[in-house]
């Protein structure tokens, strides 16, 4: 495995048919008619998103004198304006397409839209009546000790996040209902056992999509909560609606309500997490960082400090992966753990593959999946478990 970290190019979206060029010019503007379909928006506000979707086929333009977040989207978009929206990072212009689109609806107000979240689907899918066969007390209980568990349980999650409604989107959408797929680097035993082992102190975990991803998440900090009576969990979310499913502190009470419905063991596990973040157990953040274009390498003072602090870190998802290691086209055997060296704390990814970024893969099997399967990197049909400490103990 390479363990050097490459000058990588950073990932754009000027290769017709590449992932990248697909989610700008096709993948935004089906958001765009799902959005503009969801609500009754009068007049006005259609005016917005149909301006919105004329801007992002030409120039990225600044925010108008006034806007919400000017300041920092100035700074952060310095060298960004009057180049093509294809030109520029596809981390960044995805990123500024959504702080555009809650702007186009009103959602920062002020005015009768403010703080209404236009990614409707999220509340669809808790409100799925499958989810009662799924969770309640007629499906089937995970066998063996509560440590025995625990590797069940981190790949409910993992696979979870191939329920990325945004995904979904792309066209790539029975990915999501599909038996999981192959964990092409898996630490499940090494995750599991240093999960096990970790009765005190603070695990964080930030959180990826809403809905029926963020299911499996809060099961998994359940588990862990029952585990270690000493150890606390700090669950990080998005301060806002974003990237179509991301999950806020909305959805996450919408998610425990949800589970409160369902009789069995979903009721009671709803019920703890309840006392848990009643208690101080569970302790929810949502830092503007996680709405910002950057890769993790950037954190605030603040958010690293907040990082540093716990003893691990469990990042969920394809967006947070990429923050990660960074958006680049890193040759896949590249080494997850110099990709993450930088990073304040033990890092524990779970992420299901949905773009071009794949790292710390062995070269066999790299080369197995672009001969026999070419949209390996994008497919949501594989994923990875790896794990990664820094910092000396």
């Amino acid at each position: 495995m390479v363990t050097s970290t490459p000058d990588a190019r950073t990932i754009v979206s000027t290769e017709p048919e590449s992932f990248a060029w697909t989610v700008l010019t096709r993948r935004h503007p089906a958001i765009l008619d799902q959005v503009g379909a969801a609500h009754p928006y009068p007049p006005e506000i259609r005016r917005r998103l149909d301006d919105l979707r004329e801007q992002i086929t030409g120039i990225v333009q600044p925010l108008p004198d006034g806007s919400a977040g000017k300041p920092r989207w100035d700074r952060w978009g310095e060298g960004m304006y009057g180049l093509r929206w294809l030109d520029i990072p596809f981390l960044w212009a995805e990123s500024y397409f959504y702080h555009l689109l809650l702007d186009a609806v009103g959602y920062f107000g002020p005015g009768p839209w403010q703080g209404i979240d236009p990614f409707t689907r999220k509340s669809t899918e808790l409100a799925d009546s499958a989810l009662d066969a799924e969770l309640g007390p007629a499906s089937e209980r995970l066998a063996g000790s509560p440590e025995q568990r625990t590797p069940a349980l981190l790949h409910a999650a993992l696979w979870g996040n191939r329920a990325d409604l945004g995904f979904r989107l792309s066209g790539s959408s029975a990915a999501a209902h599909e038996a999981p797929g192959s964990i092409l680097d898996d630490h499940t035993a090494a995750v599991a056992e240093h999960l096990n082992a970790h009765s005190a102190g603070s695990i964080t975990v930030i959180a990826d999509n809403a809905g029926r991803e963020l299911i499996p998440d809060l099961l998994l900090i359940d588990h862990l909560l029952r585990l270690h009576p000493a150890l606390t969990v700090e669950l990080h979310l998005k301060p806002r609606p974003y990237y179509v499913s991301d999950a806020t502190t909305a959805d996450l009470l919408a998610t425990v309500e949800r589970l409160a419905g369902i009789p069995g063991e979903a009721r009671t596990a709803a019920a703890r997490l309840h006392a848990a973040l009643t208690t101080g157990r569970l302790r929810v953040r949502a830092h503007e960082f996680y709405c910002a274009p950057l890769s993790f390498h950037h954190l605030p003072g603040d958010l690293r400090a907040d990082l540093a602090w716990a003893d691990t870190v469990i990042l969920k998802g394809d967006l947070n992966y990429r923050r990660l290691v960074g958006d680049r086209q890193w040759p896949a055997t590249t080494s997850f753990a110099a990709l993450t060296e930088y990073f304040p704390t033990r890092v524990i990814a779970l992420r299901t593959l949905k773009c071009d970024v794949a790292v710390g893969l062995d070269a066999r099997t790299v080369a197995g999946l672009d001969d026999s399967e070419p949209g390996w990197r994008t497919s949501g049909s594989h994923g990875v478990v790896q794990m990664h400490d820094p910092v000396p103990r």
